[in-house]
């Protein structure tokens, strides 16, 4: 009978024993399959994992999922990424991907920039702008037309003609006026700046050193003609020379011939009586 008590007895023991040894490498087995851990994550992780980065994040930071080749890591960030908007939840605050055409954004129905190719209006990515509306290249937002603007008239000039205000009686006024808004690449375009029309004056002289164009001009070719007169000699009734070296030159050689001849004439008279 004590012999019986005394293997009843080691059997539980062993049983025991071996039920503690199977929760052990169950414990492990979870540890190993379940490895969160609040203590030594970096990066403001408040639990974290060897394989997967962090799980959740301190208070009023973002959770966002980073791709590295085929896995995905958790991070977490005072503010979301450039393509991505900010979301708070009660248990946490998660970074989501902006739509496809879109750069950044606030929420995923509202876009601030938009990615190349597409324009900005209202919160949406369009390929081309709506109708009133042109696109503008620099911003690439869609903005209104803008057309051009022009200031008053100036009054009326005093009547001109060739710079001068005397020694006429019909010339031309002018007005002027200036551009104050520029067109956009759609919008009507400038009208002119300056307009003339013909005027009429009382003709009036003009004071020494304001005659006119003409008058100078003529004043000017009489003073050319009486210098004209002075240079030229008086040859009237001569005809101007224009002989050439060889002319002179034969002309001489026939007064020559001619006084010979005379010569000749006069010593035969003198013979004969």
């Amino acid at each position: 009978m004590h012999l019986r008590l005394i293997s009843w007895f080691f059997i539980i023991l062993n049983f025991m024993e071996y039920i503690g040894s199977q929760n052990a490498s169950r414990g492990r087995r979870q540890r190993r399959m379940h490895p969160n851990v609040s203590q030594g994550c970096q990066g403001g992780c408040a639990t974290c994992s060897d394989y997967n980065g962090c799980l959740s994040c301190k208070p009023k930071l973002f959770f966002v999922l980073e791709r590295i080749g085929m896995k995905q890591i958790g991070v977490c960030l005072s503010s979301c990424p450039s393509g991505y908007y900010g979301t708070r939840y009660p248990d946490i605050n998660k970074c989501t991907k902006c739509k496809a055409d879109c750069d950044t954004c606030f929420n995923k129905n509202f876009c601030t920039k938009c990615k190349s190719g597409f324009y900005l209006h209202l919160g949406k990515c369009l390929d081309n702008c709506p109708e009133g509306l042109e696109a503008n290249n620099h911003t690439m937002e869609c903005v209104s037309i803008v057309h051009c603007e022009a200031s008053e008239w100036s009054p009326w000039s005093p009547c001109t003609k060739k710079g001068k205000t005397c020694g006429f009686k019909r010339g031309t006024e002018t007005r002027v006026r200036e551009i104050i808004q520029h067109p956009s690449a759609k919008g009507n375009l400038c009208p002119p700046t300056s307009e003339s029309r013909k005027c009429t004056v009382q003709r009036k002289k003009c004071p020494k050193g304001e005659r006119g164009r003409k008058g100078r001009e003529r004043k000017r070719k009489k003073l050319n003609k009486e210098e004209s007169k002075d240079a030229i000699p008086d040859n009237k009734g001569l005809e101007p020379s224009r002989e050439t070296p060889e002319q002179r030159e034969n002309k001489q050689q026939q007064k020559k011939r001619k006084v010979q001849d005379k010569q000749q004439k006069s010593v035969s008279v003198s013979t004969v009586h």
